[in-house]
């Protein structure tokens, strides 16, 4: 099994989950994956736990991702409670035991091992004083300068551009654009990752023209791709595509 090969020319081709197309999605077997191809960057998702660690992963809850084995709300429990649960690989086999739900500093260092940027999402909305926390700790790993931040909650994006002026972030969408939505992202200096089938040659040229950048989400099919690339889009977040 290998990734979908695509000219990308200047735009910049990132793992969605870690390459989750080849291994199970936000582990470090996908972040080694997609580190050891040519992907810009390595896209995850990350929640706090009720003890406050934060945790790598998708849903709110470990139902999904372990086959209905365990139900457990990540952010109503302890890290303890899902660190040691052994996720089933794509075939439904739980025989790797490298397979399990990683920590925040575990996805920073494998991407920071390789020289990727760090794409990471922000799931829900979080207190402030957390993602101050969330900030500290990168900072603490030297790699701050290399992380792009997204998230569907809007003030999450306010508040980590208030914090990191430098860094790039992108607010994150499932709506159409409109003339609102550029106005508030060039009025807190934020950039857009949006569902990709919502743009065209012409909102790119209008997102760009305003100095926007345009990352989409999630593009697996290689048609659509080259178009996107046609149109000027920066980035494209994928499973498999390369």
């Amino acid at each position: 099994m290998d990734t979908i090969k695509i000219n990308s020319n200047a735009v910049k081709m990132v793992a969605h989950r870690g390459l989750s197309g080849i291994e199970r999605e936000n582990t470090c077997s996908a972040f080694v994956a997609a580190c050891n191809r040519s992907y810009y960057g390595v896209e995850t998702d990350v929640h706090i736990t009720k003890d406050g660690k934060f945790v790598i992963i998708h849903d709110e809850t470990t139902e999904r991702i372990t086959l209905k084995e365990y139900n457990i709300n990540v952010e109503e429990n302890d890290y303890s409670d899902v660190e040691n649960i052994i996720l089933p690989d794509l075939d439904g086999t739980t025989d790797r035991k490298d397979i399990r739900i990683p920590l925040l500093k575990e996805y920073i260092m494998v991407c920071k091992k390789y020289k990727k940027t760090c794409v990471l999402e922000i799931k829900n909305h979080f207190e402030e004083k957390d993602i101050e926390k969330l900030i500290d700790q990168i900072k603490e790993l030297n790699y701050i300068d290399s992380v792009v931040f997204i998230s569907f909650d809007f003030e999450n994006c306010v508040n980590i551009k208030k914090l990191l002026p430098e860094n790039v972030v992108q607010f994150l969408t499932s709506k159409e654009i409109t003339n609102e939505l550029i106005n508030i992202l060039c009025e807190n200096e934020l950039d857009l990752d949006i569902y990709y089938e919502h743009l065209n040659a012409e909102n790119i040229e209008i997102l760009h023209s305003k100095g926007i950048k345009v990352n989409c989400w999630t593009c697996d099919d290689k048609d659509a791709a080259e178009k996107l690339i046609s149109y000027g889009v920066d980035f494209i977040t994928t499973n498999i595509l390369e």
